[in-house]
Formats: structure tokens, C-alpha cells, sequence
């Protein structure tokens, strides 16, 4: 019988607390433990203090089948995993002769000499299961205790990975019989998550019962993820897409991808489709919206430059915008996006340009004009649209939204001419 077997990841270490390090390893495990059927239902990280591990180890053996433990499996003496692993599982540090000889030959493959630390690296728990580490010198351990299967992996992203791929994911799925966890995602923008939750409440209230919904926003967008439990994966494929289907008439107008969809890879599809070219004109943005298209492989199929308009001079100089404009209207207007728009397209030559003026903050905002007051306008070769954009006083808040919101206007603009070159 199947039944759903969850997880907790623990990542170990004061680098990660301290905000000096990122924590990716997480995500990653989180994703691999999700695709062969395992949920995790908790992520902790603690410093490197034994009784703070213990307590954890202890926490979660208690809501838990399966304990993933990164970090602390170094050579320094602050890297305390396989000592706190000894006293919690009431064992003591032992060479082992397999572990011993793959990090000699690590050593001596590489023609470095191996000190009394890195020989300390082969010292496991007694009673733990041996995982070589092909891809560097910290053993992986596994550990059961109390129906509880604790693994404990180095934090080095690509030797965990090769880890749980090539030893760990392949064990988990040979001890467990599991229930298939499905997951199917529905990215809108333009709807903010509250209206949005109004909009298909009764959607939701009806979703069976082996089916969730998570709202995810994320910079003017929400992402709607489903996931659902079974034991049936067309089954229940087919019954996350019945969903779908159900809730698409409700958001349409809202809804510009599936799973993983980014806003720049469906406009760069648009934009092939119809052998079109973009570019893009910047002013409070700094080459954001630029930054966003190229950073796929294959954009310079259509993506052809950024003219980065700071200031008034390259606003009327490269770009074209008149002088008279700027003095009646300001930089920050629908006149001047409507002129850097154009100008864009005519200066590189494309078929679409974006342009984006405003004020990005926290200061140099007026009464008339408050911190936040962005226009943004999208110049195709039968006319130019415009919108006007409120967002925050935040700085790197109103540079990511301004980036979201044009590129979005770009991508409406894109299926309006392609819906009237197909009447």
C-alpha cells in the first residue's frame, strides 16, 4: 500500500545563519524529494552548537520518515556533524578502510599530500552506512533510528547533488512504496493575489480533496500551484489538467504560462513567432528590462539593443526626444515614454521597443509626482501604448516591478498584433 513518506532538510553551519552564504541546497533537495513522491514538510537551519543539532535531530525524528542533513562534514575542527552524529546515535568515531582509500586516492590523483586532518575525514560514526563521495572528500553517512532514516551529506552544492542523485534518491525509492506527488503551476499578472483569491474562491472550495492550492506572488505576479496526491500519475495528471480547465475561463485574461514558464522565455517564443525584433529604451530601469531578455540563451534572435537614457541629453540626442516635451511634461511622463518608445525603435531598427521613465527612488519624488510614479510604453509600427505605473517607495522594489509591468505590456502588445493579423 502506498502512503505519502515525508521529509525534513537540515543545513548545518553559522555561515548560513549569518546570511554569508546562500542556501540553494535546500531547493534542490526539496525538488528531488518531491519528483520521486517524498514530501517534505519542513526546512531547519541551525549553527554549528552540538545541542542545537540534537535538537533538532530529536524535533524532527518526531513528525518525520526521513532526515536530509547537509554541511559540517569538513576537515576544520568547527565542523561538528560526525561528533554530534556519535553522541546522538550513541557511537563512537571509527577509520573507515573504504572511505580511508578513496580520499588517498583523491589526494593522489591530484598530486597533494594528505594531512592528519584529511585522514580525520575517513573517521565515521561506527555505526553509520558508508557513502563514497566520488566528487570529494567528505563522506556521505546514513543512519536509521526509531523507523527514522537520517543521511547526511556535505554542503558542497555539486558533491550533494551527485550524492542524492547517484546513491541516495535510488535507496529512498528502493525502502519506500510511495504515493506520486504532482505538481501543476499557473502563472498570472496583472491581478493582485487578494482579488485574485475573490476571483476563484469557489474554484478552490470545490478542488477534491488530494488536490492543494498554494498561491505564490512573486514582484507582480502569483504564481497558482496545484499539487496533487495519488497513486496514479496519468490519473492524476489528467485530473490536475480538468482543474486547469475548470479555472482558465475564471483568470484568462491574467494567465501568460504553465509551470516553468518565465514572463521572458513566452515573450521570446512571441517575438520568433512572428520574426519580430525588440529592443529597449531605459531610464529608471538602468538596463534592467535589457538584462531580463538576454538573459536566455538564443534572445539575440531577437533582441537587438538597449539604449540606457539616464539622462535628459541621451533622452533627446540618441533617442530623439524633443526638448519641448521635456520642458512641459518632465522626463517623467507618458509623452516622454510614448518619444523614448519610438525613438528606441527607430535608432535599433527593431520591431517593437520598450521604454521606461520614472522615479525609482527613495528620493526626487514631488507632490505631483511621488517616489514610485513610473510610465512605461510599448512602440510597435502602428502605434505606441502607454501605462501609468504607482508602485512603492522602494527602490530595488520599483526597478523589479517597472521591469515586470513593461515586459508584460510588451507581451499584451505582441498578442494584440498577432490577434489582428490573424482577422
Amino acid at each position: 500500500m502506498n502512503s505519502t513518506v515525508r521529509a525534513e532538510i537540515i543545513t548545518i553551519g553559522d555561515e548560513i545563519l549569518f546570511g554569508q552564504i546562500t542556501d540553494t541546497n535546500t531547493q534542490w533537495i526539496g525538488a528531488e524529494l518531491t519528483g520521486i513522491g517524498i514530501r517534505p514538510v519542513r526546512k531547519t537551519s541551525v549553527g554549528d552548537n552540538k545541542q542545537d543539532i540534537i535538537d533538532a535531530f530529536t524535533e524532527s525524528s518526531q513528525r518525520v520518515d526521513v532526515v536530509i542533513v547537509t554541511g559540517g562534514l569538513g576537515p576544520t575542527k568547527d565542523d561538528i556533524t560526525k561528533h554530534t552524529f556519535c553522541e546522538y546515535f550513541n557511537s563512537e568515531l571509527k577509520i573507515n578502510e573504504d572511505a580511508l582509500k578513496l580520499i588517498t586516492g583523491f589526494f593522489a590523483k591530484r598530486g597533494r599530500e594528505m594531512t592528519e586532518l584529511n585522514i580525520q575525514q575517513a573517521a565515521l560514526p561506527a555505526n553509520a552506512t558508508y557513502i563514497p563521495n566520488l566528487w570529494g572528500t567528505a563522506p556521505g553517512m546514513w543512519f536509521e533510528k526509531d523507523n527514522v532514516i537520517y543521511v547526511s551529506l556535505p554542503g558542497v552544492p555539486y558533491e550533494m547533488k551527485s550524492l542524492m542523485e547517484f546513491e541516495i534518491l535510488p535507496r529512498l525509492k528502493a525502502r519506500f512504496n510511495f504515493n506520486i506527488i504532482q505538481h501543476k503551476s499557473i502563472r498570472t499578472i496583472g491581478i493582485g493575489e487578494s482579488f485574485l483569491a475573490e476571483t476563484i474562491e469557489k474554484w478552490e472550495d470545490a478542488l477534491p480533496e488530494h488536490i492543494k492550492l498554494a498561491y505564490l506572488p512573486h514582484f507582480g505576479q502569483v504564481k497558482l500551484r496545484l499539487t496533487g496526491t495519488g497513486t496514479d500519475q496519468q490519473l492524476l495528471d489528467s485530473q490536475l489538467q480538468e482543474q486547469v480547465n475548470l479555472l482558465l475561463p475564471l483568470i484568462e485574461e491574467f494567465v501568460y504560462g504553465y509551470d516553468s514558464d518565465e514572463l521572458e522565455s513566452v515573450i521570446g517564443a512571441l517575438l520568433i513567432k512572428q520574426h519580430a525584433t525588440v529592443g529597449t529604451a531605459e531610464s529608471c530601469t538602468g538596463g534592467f528590462v535589457a538584462h531580463r531578455l538576454t538573459s536566455l540563451a538564443g534572445s539575440s534572435r531577437y533582441f537587438e539593443g538597449s539604449v540606457v537614457s539616464y539622462s535628459n541629453s541621451v533622452k533627446t540626442n540618441v533617442l530623439g526626444v524633443s526638448e519641448a516635451t521635456l520642458n512641459t511634461y518632465g522626463a517623467v511622463s507618458e509623452s516622454t515614454a510614448r518619444e523614448m518608445a519610438e525613438g528606441a525603435r527607430k535608432v535599433l531598427k527593431t520591431t517593437y521597443a520598450i521604454a521606461t521613465t520614472g522615479i525609482a527612488g527613495p528620493d526626487g519624488g514631488t507632490t505631483e509626482k511621488p517616489v514610485g510614479t513610473v510610465w512605461i510604453a510599448c512602440a510597435t509600427p502602428n502605434g505606441t501604448f502607454t501605462q501609468l505605473l504607482k508602485l512603492s517607495g522602494i527602490r530595488s522594489l520599483n526597478i523589479e516591478l517597472t521591469s515586470t509591468y513593461a515586459l508584460n505590456l510588451l507581451r499584451k502588445t505582441i498578442l494584440k498584433v498577432e490577434q489582428v493579423e490573424t482577422i
